[in-house]
């Protein structure tokens, strides 16, 4: 029975994950489009997007997600999150320059990082910055 527990706990924190990472990539895109097409280049876009992206992604993570009534986040923590937002920071700069140099479309080339991103920066999450200690 507890084991069944621990199955549907993981499963309903991936689905609240997932649910803060789509609210956080509409921040993300709808940011990036609008700064892509009007104000800078796609690479600085990727950066500045990105960055609101985690402040909106850290915010409800810790009020929905990664949740534990015992303790407040710590400063080691924040720091961690911030480092596996790095992690996806990079990822998307790069796949979003390297793949919009060789012409495809930026939104697909977005798309691509998102893919990329999401699933090391879960992992990172779930298994280090979140980790049951």
């Amino acid at each position: 029975m507890a084991g069944r527990l621990g199955q549907l706990a993981a499963r309903l924190m991936l689905a609240r994950y997932l649910i803060v990472s789509i609210v956080s990539l509409w921040a993300d895109t709808a940011l990036f489009l609008a700064l892509s097409h009007w104000v800078m280049p796609a690479s600085w876009a990727a950066f500045v997007a990105y960055a609101a992206g985690m402040v909106v992604h850290w915010v409800l993570s810790v009020r929905f997600v990664f949740t534990d009534s015992d303790r407040r986040p710590s400063h080691v923590q924040r720091a961690s999150f911030v480092l596996s937002g790095l992690i996806g920071l990079a990822i998307t700069v790069g796949l979003v320059s390297a793949l919009g140099a060789i012409g495809t479309p930026l939104l697909l080339a977005k798309g691509a990082a998102v893919l990329v991103s999401f699933t090391a920066v879960y992992l990172v999450r779930k298994y280090v910055v979140f980790a049951r200690r």
